[in-house]
């Protein structure tokens, strides 16, 4: 069996200039593992198009269109509505997008996209923050982390929920995921292939070294405390009922969970936060899972 019985093929080539301990190319990588070669994928402005490499190499072994910030799902619908014209029926439309090209600047587009429901797989690789123009807030940054444009007590808002926001257009299928259950990711990757039509929404959580402020070689940990604290539910959403997956199966139960201060006193970004922060981020986590239980009984 391959290492952790995931397939031994790359499609992350040799040299790709990411930071260290970066969740984007880990996320990526798993991404394309479970697609494989008959991918074409269409990625915006970001960390995901700075890393791979100057025009004319690029570090992604699948054939890559890189596309305007805002126009990630514009791109990839135009893609697959000609692979539909020509008859092409064995190529998987992939887009690639950072929170930002997605809770913010792209949303536009993805909205109107799932709306048609066309006919492609979106993945948003969410580190918190806009991390290749300068660790600037977006709309999925979490309550109080300082950025360089939220320098001082941090953000005002609570995190965006973009799972919630796309699974309301009622599209085939919705996901939750953390690179550091590589396995999980992977099986949801590919049960959005084999749905085979319609918009199909990933959203990973990626936690980032430089802009979350802790050791590179922590990024699995940190993706693993999101998650058993709580404040990142790994779940998936088909025909309107959600279904938590992975360790969040386990987390229903308040005392399950590890307690969110342990992720934050890691990074750097939170370690301005009085207890009272501490306090209000704990009563955002039980109201999202109350939130998410209904949502899985209803």
């Amino acid at each position: 069996m391959p290492i952790l019985g995931l397939p031994e093929e790359e499609y992350m080539l040799p040299g790709y200039g990411s930071c260290p301990g970066c969740g984007l190319f880990l996320t990526t990588r798993h991404v394309l593992k479970a697609l494989g070669r008959r991918t074409l994928m269409v990625i915006p402005a970001g960390c995901i198009s700075a890393a791979p490499g100057l025009f004319p190499k690029i570090g992604f072994g699948v054939p890559t269109l890189n596309i305007a910030f805002e126009a990630t799902a514009s791109a990839a619908s135009g893609i697959a509505a000609a692979l539909k014209v020509k008859g092409i029926k064995d190529i998987t439309v992939l887009g690639v997008a950072g929170d930002g090209g997605t809770a913010d600047i792209g949303i536009q587009a993805l909205s109107a996209a799932a709306e048609r429901n066309d006919n492609f797989i979106y993945v948003c690789i969410d580190n918190e923050a806009y991390m290749n123009t300068g660790i600037q807030r977006s709309g999925t940054t979490p309550f109080r982390a300082r950025t360089t444009t939220t320098p001082v007590i941090g953000k005002l808002q609570h995190k965006k929920d973009m799972p919630l926001i796309m699974a309301a257009h009622e599209i085939p299928y919705v996901a939750t995921a953390c690179i550091a259950y590589p396995h999980d990711l992977h099986r949801k990757i590919r049960k959005a292939l084999e749905i085979g039509f319609g918009t199909r929404y990933i959203h990973i959580l990626s936690p980032c070294p430089p802009g979350w402020g802790f050791d590179a070689e922590r990024t699995i940990e940190m993706g693993r405390l999101a998650v058993e604290t709580g404040l990142f539910a790994l779940f998936e959403i088909e025909n309107f009922k959600l279904k938590l997956t992975g360790p969040s199966i386990n987390l229903v139960d308040p005392s399950k969970r590890r307690d969110v201060k342990e992720y934050l006193k890691l990074q750097r970004r939170f370690a301005h936060l009085k207890d009272e922060d501490i306090e209000e981020i704990r009563k955002w986590i039980n109201n999202k899972w109350r939130q998410y239980i209904k949502l899985s009984m209803d």
